[in-house]
C-alpha cells in the first residue's frame, strides 16, 4: 500500500499530452535528472544485457507469475505459493527477485550511474529509471516466458501466517504469466483463479491480521487518476481505491523484507530500513486534527488501529491520513558490520525490516540481497558489498529526497492542469490544516476535484470546518494552485 500520493494519467488528448510533457521536462531540468543515460552507460548496459551471468541452479520448473500495474515493464518480483506438505495448514512461498548483479559489475559504468541516481523516480506515468531500460525493462526484468537470473527466496510460513524459515539462493527462473492487479482480482472474485492466487488471498489476509496484531501502520492513500480520454471537457481527477490483491501482494514483499532483516541481524552485518517511533507531540497534534475534522477517534483506540479504520476516499478521512504522514518522518537506512544498530526497527512495521524486493528500482536492494545470499550460502559477504555499505544510507537519503521532490512537482503540475480553466470558480471544501504562525493561511481539500492546495483568508481559518473557497490561481508553468476563502 503506498505511503505517498500516486497520480496516473489516462488521456488521448494531444494537448494534454503536450502540456504534461513540457511540464515534466521542466521538472526534470530543475532537479537535474533525465531518463536518458550517458553513451558509455548505455553501451555497457547493452553489452551486459547480451551476456548475463546465469546461475547453475535451474528452477524454471516452477510456474511463477508476476502481479503488477497495467503496462509495467520493470518487473522485480515473481511469485509462487504452495501448501507446505510438511506442516498442516502451512505454506511455502517462492519469491524470485530480479538479479541485478548478474548484469552489473561493481565499478562499471552502469554501477557508477546507479550510485549517482539511487532509485527510480516516478510521477504521473513519467519515469527516470535507475538502470537503462535495456536492463530494467528487458534483459533483467522478470518478463513472462523468459529465462532470467534471480535471487530465489524460499520462505516457510505456518498456519497463522508467521514466517518460520527463510533462505535465498541464486537460480534461473521463468515467469509463466504477467498479470495486472485487475486481472488477478477478477480471477479471484470469479472463483476460477489458479491455486497461486487462491493462496495469495488466503495468506495475504492472514498476514494483514498479523500486521494489525503487531501494531503495524500503512497509510491507506488511494491512487488518483487524471482522466481525459473522451476529450469532451476539463480534466477529471478521480480516486482509485486499491484492490485487495494489491495489499495481499504487498504482504509477500513485506514478509521477504522481514526474513532478510532477520538474517542480517542474526549475522550482525547488512543494511536495514528504519523508522524512529513517532514523536508524542505529533500524536497529540493528530488527535487535535482528527477532532477538528470531526473524525471519531476513541480514546482507547491505538494509532495503528485508528489509521486502519479510515476511508481515504472521504475528504475528512483523507485529510487525517495526510496529517498523519508527519508521524512517519525520519525513515532511512542504517548499515552495520559487527554490531547491530542501537535502533534497528522500522516503527511503522513494528519489526526489523530490509528492502530487498525491488533491485531494478532501488539501489539498496541489490546490496542487501547480496548480503543475504552470502549468509545463506555460508560464504563471506563480498568485499565490494562491504565497501559500499557505509555510504549507502546517505546515497539513499539523497535520492529519496529527490524522489519526493519529483513526485510532489508532478502532482502539482497535474493539479494545476486540472484546474487551469476553472480560475474564479468556487468549490466546497474542508480546511485540513492551519499554519502554526499565521492562522489565516492553511490547506484546503476541494472535494469536487480531489485537490489539496494552499488557502488564504482575511480571518482565521476554521480548521476542520466545511467552507466555500474560490480558485484564484492555477498556473501550469509554475505548478501553482491557490484558493481563497469565499464570502
Amino acid at each position: 500500500m503506498p505511503s505517498s500520493r500516486v497520480v496516473r494519467v489516462r488521456t488521448d488528448d494531444r494537448d494534454v499530452v503536450a502540456t504534461l510533457r513540457r511540464g515534466i521536462e521542466q521538472v526534470q531540468a530543475e532537479l537535474e535528472v533525465t531518463p536518458q543515460f550517458p553513451p558509455d552507460v548505455q553501451a555497457a548496459a547493452e553489452a551486459a544485457a547480451a551476456a548475463p551471468r546465469l546461475p547453475e541452479l535451474d528452477r524454471t520448473d516452477v510456474p511463477f507469475v508476476t502481479i503488477d500495474p497495467d503496462g509495467a515493464r520493470d518487473l522485480d518480483q515473481a511469485l509462487h505459493i504452495a501448501r507446505d506438505p510438511d506442516t498442516a495448514g502451512g505454506y511455502v512461498v517462492l519469491y524470485a527477485i530480479a538479479d541485478v548483479a548478474a548484469f552489473v559489475t561493481p565499478g562499471d559504468p552502469v554501477d557508477v550511474e546507479a550510485h549517482r541516481r539511487g532509485q527510480t523516480l516516478y510521477g504521473a506515468d513519467s519515469k527516470v529509471p535507475l538502470h537503462p531500460p535495456v536492463l530494467s525493462e528487458e534483459a533483467a526484468s522478470l518478463l513472462p516466458d523468459q529465462v532470467r537470473p534471480a535471487l530465489l527466496w524460499t520462505i516457510k510460513v505456518d498456519e497463522t501466517g508467521e514466517g518460520t524459515d527463510v533462505e535465498v539462493v541464486r537460480a534461473r527462473v521463468r515467469s509463466t504469466a504477467q498479470l495486472t492487479y485487475e486481472q488477478a482480482q477478477a480471477a479471484i472474485d470469479g472463483g476460477d483463479a489458479p491455486e497461486v492466487l487462491v493462496l495469495l488471498k488466503e495468506l495475504g489476509e492472514k498476514r494483514l491480521a498479523r500486521d494489525a496484531a503487531r501494531g503495524g501502520v500503512s497509510l491507506p492513500l488511494p491512487e488518483q487518476e487524471v482522466d481525459t480520454t473522451d476529450g469532451s471537457g476539463p480534466w477529471r481527477l478521480e480516486f482509485r481505491t486499491l484492490l485487495p490483491v494489491e495489499e495481499w501482494n504487498a504482504q509477500i514483499s513485506l514478509l521477504t523484507g522481514f526474513g532478510a532483516a532477520s538474517l542480517m541481524v542474526y549475522a550482525r552485518v547488512g543494511l536495514l530500513r528504519t523508522l524512529p517511533s513517532p514523536d508524542p507531540r505529533d500524536l497529540q497534534r493528530l488527535h487535535r486534527t482528527a477532532r477538528a475534522l470531526g473524525v471519531d477517534w476513541p480514546a482507547e483506540q491505538l494509532y495503528p488501529d485508528f489509521i486502519r479504520s479510515l476511508d481515504p476516499t472521504r475528504p475528512d478521512h483523507a485529510a487525517v491520513v495526510v496529517a498523519s504522514a508527519r508521524l512517519l518522518r525520519g525513515s532511512g537506512y542504517v548499515a552495520f558490520d559487527g554490531e547491530v544498530p542501537a535502533e534497528p526497527q522500522h516503527s511503522a512495521l513494528a519489526s526489523e525490516y530490509a528492502h530487498v524486493t525491488a533491485p531494478l528500482r532501488r539501489l539498496a536492494d541489490r546490496y542487501a540481497g547480496e548480503v543475504c545470499v552470502a549468509l545463506c550460502a555460508g560464504d563471506p559477504v563480498p568485499d565490494w558489498v562491504l565497501a559500499a555499505l557505509p555510504t549507502l544510507p546517505e546515497e539513499m537519503r539523497t535520492s529519496g529526497q529527490k524522489a519526493s521532490s519529483y513526485e510532489r512537482a508532478v502532482v502539482d503540475l497535474v493539479e494545476a492542469g486540472l484546474l487551469a480553466a476553472r480560475v474564479g470558480e468556487t468549490f466546497d471544501g474542508v480546511v485540513v490544516s492551519v499554519d502554526d504562525k499565521d492562522d489565516r493561511r492553511g490547506k484546503v481539500m476541494a472535494r469536487e476535484v480531489g485537490v489539496e492546495a494552499p488557502v488564504t483568508s482575511s480571518v482565521a481559518l476554521p480548521l476542520g470546518q466545511d467552507v466555500r473557497v474560490r480558485l484564484v490561481e492555477a498556473d501550469v508553468d509554475t505548478r501553482t494552485v491557490r484558493f481563497e476563502l469565499a464570502g
